[in-house]
């Protein structure tokens, strides 16, 4: 597999990466298989997937256990990235910066995962009750330390980006970027190449939607955190069905699949950005990798740039709490233990 550098960190990671949540938590909890999850991240190591994402509050916990298991023997193989900063209390997922929490969730996370140090270790939300400047400081304290090698941010915005770069470098952000969530590209990720930052694009499959797989919300199982998503109700999934006809045109013009141009779009953005479509099928994973050889043209690029105008219905619920809002719980706008915050 192609290979890309994590901006100023010297790490090289696969062109693609691996994003493991949904192996344990949000979509599909009927289809959850832990043997099969393993030879999942086994077979993309093999393939040259080197990055390799989760997090503490996916689960709660249980992802991590999960990757640790999966990578007993492989660590040296692999960029290992996982995260911090947000937690479940009362039912609800809520950011939680305060510098004890980030200490205790790193301890946490290096036992889970049975390592002595996290590669890339990521603030998941920005915490509006705390300073930024204090979140980051206990992050940066962890590299000093020798418990992570470096450190980056997850949603958060360029003033935020702004204050913890002048505390420690942010060497990563991670956010969701696709086809039809391109918010990013207007600020984030031009402050990211200003400031040496690799982008990494969680969701580039628009949470599966991209892949042409899901036409109804009848399809989702109950317990799956996208029934309550706003682009994946009754109404707003059959509109949006005219977003996937057009990359299903240009996957035809390429024989490749939606999913494969949909990847193939994200990478095509720039070599600072490495996509961490996720899954836990080995199906699927084959699919993904095939993206790497798929090549847009200026006209697949050009029946492609439209798409984000077409959109219907916002990624997640309410735009009235700090950003990034959560995902919707039956219409309420919470974010509960079974919402899936990327």
């Amino acid at each position: 597999m192609q290979q890309r550098t994590l901006g100023s960190t010297g790490l090289t990671v696969g062109a693609i990466g691996l994003g493991c949540m949904g192996m344990s938590f949000a979509y599909s909890p009927g289809r959850r298989d832990d043997e099969e999850s393993v030879r999942v991240v086994h077979t993309a190591i093999d393939r040259g997937v080197t990055l390799i994402d989760t997090a503490d509050v996916y689960g709660p916990f249980t992802n991590e256990e999960l990757v640790g298991r999966a990578l007993r023997d492989r660590r040296d193989e692999v960029v290992l990235a996982s995260k911090c900063g947000l937690v479940v209390r009362d039912g609800e997922i809520v950011p939680s910066g305060h510098p004890d929490h980030i200490r205790a969730a790193a301890e946490g996370s290096l036992r889970r995962l049975g390592v002595d140090v996290i590669d890339l270790y990521q603030l998941h939300r920005v915490d509006p009750r705390v300073p930024v400047e204090e979140s980051w400081g206990a992050m940066a304290q962890l590299v000093i330390e020798g418990k992570v090698h470096h450190i980056g941010m997850s949603e958060a915005d360029v003033d935020q980006l702004a204050a913890a770069h002048a505390i420690h470098p942010v060497a990563t952000v991670q956010s969701e970027l696709s086809l039809w969530s391109r918010d990013q590209l207007d600020k984030v990720v031009p402050w990211c190449r200003e400031h040496d930052a690799a982008f990494i694009a969680y969701s580039p499959l628009g949470r599966g939607y991209l892949t042409g797989v899901l036409t109804t919300a009848d399809q989702l199982e109950e317990g799956d955190w996208r029934r309550g998503n706003p682009r994946f109700q009754a109404e707003t999934i059959e509109r949006n069905r005219r977003v996937v006809a057009v990359v299903d045109e240009v996957a035809r013009e390429r024989g490749a699949t939606p999913a494969q141009v949909a990847l193939a779009w994200v990478l095509a953005l720039g070599e600072d950005i490495v996509p961490i479509p996720g899954t836990k099928r080995l199906t699927y994973l084959e699919e993904n990798l095939g993206a790497a050889d798929v090549r847009l043209t200026a006209a697949d690029l050009e029946a492609l740039a439209p798409l984000a105008d077409q959109v219907t219905g916002t990624r997640y619920c309410s735009r009235s709490i700090p950003r990034p809002p959560p995902p919707c719980d039956g219409g309420t706008g919470r974010m509960t233990a079974g919402s899936a915050p990327g």
